[in-house]
């Protein structure tokens, strides 16, 4: 599935960070949503020195611009969904849900805490913040085992007792992916059902953006007008396909998903064609 059905074009937004070795985030983002059939768009609240190895610096941008980004982009273009990355501090977060708020977008909260690499992503003075200020605006949080873990502050691989307890602390709907842990189960809970949805794991070394490569997707299915629960099963198809076709070669880490595997650069100009 390259597409979505004839029409407008879905666009999402994505206000996270750059990776600048190309496999997670922002970068990360907008492969997967144009794997999708949509337009993406960004607003970059960070930078990160980052490779498959892990982060050696970030820098924040001044929450003013990330407003701005925000602001221009919508106030032109408008957005179908958007979905939210790595955060990394309190004022950001604080910008980045005042211009979200008023616009009444499906949104997805990927919880960006902790890079595949291990690097931390998320200051532990921000996490009351994205909790208060980013699950109410939330349609739907999207936490790996060990965020959710660290969110809900309870030690169960369940994911049903996580998704619930998420929901308890604001958000309408949690969906714990099944990337780590003894089940490979995406666990949805949208408030009234719990919705299990089992996904492919791949013995591949190349899972660096598999995260945002779902978050992603999952708000492109958004964006086109899927159900939740229809969109959840797509983005958990997408990034299993990612990992599958991982650049396990690339760097000296955990190698970047490959979401665009089924691209194939032009012939050559003045190359014969049979």
């Amino acid at each position: 599935m390259n597409g979505w059905a004839a029409g407008a074009v879905p666009r999402v937004l994505t206000v996270a960070s750059s990776d600048s070795g190309g496999g997670a985030g922002i970068q990360a983002d907008l492969k997967a949503i144009a794997r999708c059939g949509a337009h993406g768009m960004s607003a970059i609240v960070a930078l990160t020195a980052q490779n498959t190895r892990g982060v050696s610096a970030v820098l924040e941008l001044p929450p003013e611009f990330v407003r701005a980004q925000i602001d221009v982009v919508l106030d032109d273009m408008g957005a179908d969904a958007a979905k939210t990355g790595m955060l990394f501090s309190a004022p950001l977060i604080e910008a980045v849900a005042a211009a979200l708020a008023p616009r009444r977008l499906p949104l997805v909260v990927d919880p960006v805490m902790v890079a595949s690499s291990g690097s931390r992503l998320l200051r532990e003075d921000a996490v009351e913040s994205l909790v208060a200020l980013m699950f109410p605006l939330a349609t739907v949080v999207t936490p790996n085992l060990p965020e959710a873990q660290a969110l809900t502050g309870l030690a169960t691989q369940d994911r049903a007792v996580l998704a619930q307890r998420l929901v308890e602390m604001g958000a309408p709907a949690a969906l714990v992916t099944g990337g780590h842990g003894v089940q490979a189960v995406d666990h949805l809970f949208d408030g009234a059902r719990h919705i299990a949805i089992p996904v492919v794991r791949h013995a591949i070394p190349a899972t660096h953006g598999a995260g945002c490569t779902h978050s992603a997707a999952l708000a492109a299915g958004l964006a086109a007008g899927l159900p939740l629960a229809e969109a959840a099963r797509y983005a958990a198809l997408i990034a299993a396909d990612a990992v599958g076709h991982g650049l396990a070669g690339i760097g000296g880490g955990d190698g970047p998903v490959h979401v665009l595997h089924s691209q194939r650069a032009p012939a050559p100009l003045g190359a014969d064609h049979e």
